[in-house]
């Protein structure tokens, strides 16, 4: 019998990696999980003090690493999108919704760590550079509290470290330690340095997809500009989706002068070019992640808002509606209750589509520097970048060029056979 992968073998596979390669960061953040807990418990005060976007992150990602499988094993009988067969655009939406969910743990680098330039710029994919590591110039902690901010600085790491210096090699003479750095040899102490085994700390850090100009590690940005391009998606399609679904219905139902003002409304939309819009909102009011989310909602809710207007017009005279009305249901449980079922289909389709149309402006506004800004890592400014090093480094355009490739390939993919799906009579 050929064997067909599904969607919970990659899931599966997924797990078990994670566990065996990342076996000492998951222990780690089971610790400092337990720890804010016990500080949670102790003084709410300080605990609240502390939380941070890094350490909710972090927190998260391990619980719904634990929690994610059991639920999953739980409901396996119900979960029948589980047994689906595995193909490109399936394995490609998965990944990206893995990365979104558990960054943190597929990579425990900062996207915006830079140290030592010389040694880190421009690296190839697979290069690799030694890590000397300091001796920490602190006090020993006292209290719990100390304990448990010096355990989340070691567990989350920052955009910079000086604790650690990047190194081609290391050798120990007499009573000091030479490292090199591209040649050029300089000398330290032993005292500065962190001693196991009687030898400097030394460890091997891999890049696997090379680094940028900054010498920031480009597999580390790609995960987490997965989550600003899945974030901006959703965000914005739940916006154009509530403007779109609101309107709609109010034109549908209402009809008359109202619905002459949101038909000539979204006529004015469509009928102005949207990417001047775009960049005139982002110059205007800046450029951010809620502003981007809000924007492109804002430009995409015209399709949503024809598609519910037709269908309550459709609707609205039948019996069932006339029924509904005349025995006091609100506006909006008839909206909830009797059009939403029967919309259910083209509203799926036409929102999938819709996403990768967000996720593809998202990346265009990058690329032209009215993105999400500098803040958070994304596909279509690290494209930016790489264009002007595409001579001297392909990686850097290459890679996220493919993936922002694949996952509009795969989101549009998905939108056909979910059509098929729910639309039986389209099957050809």
């Amino acid at each position: 019998m050929k064997f067909k992968p599904q969607i919970w073998h990659l899931l599966l596979f997924f797990w078990i990696t994670i566990i065996i390669i990342r076996v000492e960061l998951l222990i780690d953040l089971v610790v400092l999980w337990a720890k804010y807990f016990l500080l949670f418990i102790s003084d709410f005060n300080i605990a609240m003090q502390l939380l941070d976007f890094n350490l909710i992150d972090s927190i998260l990602s391990i619980k719904l690493f634990i929690i994610i499988p059991i639920i999953l094993f739980l409901f396996r009988k119900k979960s029948l999108w589980l047994k689906a067969s595995l193909n490109f655009s399936s394995l490609t939406l998965v990944m990206l919704l893995l990365a979104f969910i558990f960054a943190p743990i597929i990579t425990d680098e900062n996207p915006e760590f830079q140290k030592d330039l010389k040694m880190t710029k421009l690296l190839t994919p697979l290069s690799s550079v030694k890590i000397l590591h300091l001796s920490k110039k602190e006090n020993t902690p006292t209290s719990a509290l100390e304990k448990f901010i010096n355990y989340k600085h070691k567990i989350i790491k920052p955009s910079y470290n000086e604790n650690i210096i990047l190194v081609n090699n290391v050798e120990v003479k007499s009573d000091r330690i030479v490292y090199s750095q591209k040649n050029i040899q300089k000398e330290i102490n032993f005292s500065d340095v962190q001693i196991k085994d009687g030898i400097p700390f030394v460890t091997n850090k891999i890049f696997i997809l090379g680094t940028d100009e900054f010498g920031r590690d480009i597999f580390t940005r790609l995960i987490y500009g997965a989550r600003i391009s899945l974030l901006v998606g959703i965000g914005a399609v739940v916006v154009s989706l509530l403007i779109g679904l609101s309107f709609g219905f109010i034109a549908g139902f209402k009809g008359g002068f109202i619905d002459i003002i949101f038909s000539r409304l979204t006529d004015l939309f469509l009928a102005f070019p949207i990417i001047y819009f775009i960049v005139l909102i982002l110059a205007l009011f800046g450029n951010s992640l809620l502003a981007v989310i809000i924007v492109l909602g804002l430009s995409g809710w015209m399709g949503l808002f024809k598609i519910v207007k037709s269908e309550v017009l459709a609707e609205k005279n039948k019996d069932y509606i006339i029924t509904a009305g005349m025995l006091g249901q609100t506006n909006r449980k008839i909206l909830t209750k009797e059009i939403l079922p029967v919309i259910f289909v083209p509203l799926v389709v036409n929102i999938v589509f819709q996403f990768s149309n967000v996720i593809l402006a998202e990346s265009a506004l990058s690329y032209l520097g009215l993105g999400t800004g500098n803040s958070y890592p994304s596909w279509g400014a690290m494209i930016e970048s790489g264009q002007r090093y595409i001579i001297k480094a392909w990686w850097m355009i290459s890679f996220p060029g493919l993936i922002l490739v694949a996952t509009l390939l795969s989101a549009n993919d998905f939108g056909r056979r979910l059509n098929k799906v729910i639309n039986p009579g389209i099957r050809k």
